[in-house]
């Protein structure tokens, strides 16, 4: 089921276009939206960034205590990190921690995405180095270690792609992948 599900995601990563090659869209075609960011809730940042950080390699652009009043006089505390792989507007990552009043973890756990869970799926083009530092990291949940598939490309042939799995410390789905052949384009 889990390979089901990546073939779904994998195929937003090599979906044939100008984002295969991560270029810009011509201004003809952009439209007035960007995604910026996907912030995750957090119990721990700095278990957290031993992730994104350190293992993931991402830069941290922004880490800030963020105080609001409360309606009964108490004072909200959050710390937000924002950090980013090789942009810094739209693909950002974002970490925020409820420091008061702390936010419940959810206590279900499945086996497989489903409806609400979101995959986030990360091209690291160097996985094969990297992959032992981001299974050890505290609190990470290896669902499946990197394997190489073969997804079908939309016009025939296969592109190779190391896949793997993981839910970081807080649960969320992480699809790490390394395109091992040409990623998808128009011309395929």
């Amino acid at each position: 089921m889990i390979r089901k599900i990546l073939i779904v995601a994998l195929g937003l990563t090599l979906w044939s276009g100008p984002l295969a090659q991560a270029a810009p869209v011509s201004e003809t075609e952009q439209i007035p939206v960007d995604i910026r960011r996907t912030t995750f809730i957090t119990n721990d940042t700095e278990k957290s960034l031993k992730l994104y950080r350190d293992a993931l390699g991402l830069k941290v652009i922004y880490d800030q205590m963020i105080n609001s009043p409360m309606e009964n006089g108490e004072t909200r505390q959050r710390r937000l990190v924002l950090m980013r792989a090789n942009d810094d507007f739209i693909g950002a990552v974002g970490l925020l921690e409820y420091i008061h009043p702390k936010k419940p973890q959810r206590q279900e756990k499945f086996d497989e995405p489903v409806p609400g869970d979101p995959i986030v799926v990360i091209n690291a083009k160097d996985l094969d180095k990297r992959w032992d530092k981001v299974a050890a990291s505290p609190g990470v949940t290896v669902i499946e270690s990197p394997e190489i598939v073969h997804y079908p490309r939309a016009n025939g042939g296969k592109i190779a792609v190391n896949v793997s799995m993981i839910r970081d410390p807080d649960g969320y789905w992480l699809e790490i992948n390394q395109i091992l052949d040409e990623p998808a384009s128009e011309k395929d």
